[in-house]
């Protein structure tokens, strides 16, 4: 089915094309023996190591995914019957369980990053590096609204269309501290 190519509504059209993304993305990750999903779970265990952290508890996981903590508890229920992950209890408190990356995991992860990041200019080929960067741009200033949007409350909304005014009379594109909250991904 073709995508109707006079409809300009961008959140459709960006849903489409996060939708495209995991298409071509999964054969990729199939070909590790895991799914995209998992992949952010093995990458932000990976991430949390690097940094010194050595692991993660469910509700981290799942703040860091954007993804519900039941949603999250399925992933590392698969990935710990693959053996990339392990779950214990911790030592304050048993009911809290930690998620931590296993030899089997760093290992897999050794492999993947090896050709991920031709993978993802792969991905990216359709877009000169000047789009790159806007498209960089453009979804950094869209995910910080959003969180924003998140922190404040839906209503905080309504004051959406009269900012946009305001900065369009203004001449200006963007907020001037657009830049300074990034957002975590896992790519």
């Amino acid at each position: 089915m073709q995508p109707n190519v006079n409809d300009d509504n961008p959140l459709r059209q960006m849903v489409r094309t996060f939708g495209l993304i995991e298409r071509v993305m999964q054969p990729y990750f199939s070909r590790f023996g895991i799914s995209g999903s998992q992949w952010g779970v093995l990458r932000n265990l990976q991430r949390a190591e690097q940094s010194g952290q050595g692991d993660l508890r469910v509700s981290e996981l799942s703040d860091r995914l954007l993804i519900r903590p039941p949603s999250v508890t399925g992933l590392i229920d698969r990935l710990e019957r693959s053996k990339l992950v392990q779950r214990y209890a911790s030592g304050e408190d048993s009911r809290v369980r930690h998620i931590r990356l296993t030899a089997a995991g760093r290992r897999l992860m050794d492999r993947i990053l090896a050709q991920h990041e031709e993978q993802v200019k792969k991905v990216l080929a359709g877009l000169s590096a000047a789009e790159q960067a806007e498209l960089y741009r453009l979804l950094l200033a869209w995910g910080n609204h959003l969180q924003r949007v998140l922190e404040q409350g839906p209503e905080s909304l309504e004051w959406t269309s009269e900012l946009r005014a305001q900065r369009a009379l203004a001449g200006d594109r963007e907020p001037k501290n657009v830049h300074q909250h990034a957002i975590k991904a896992s790519v």
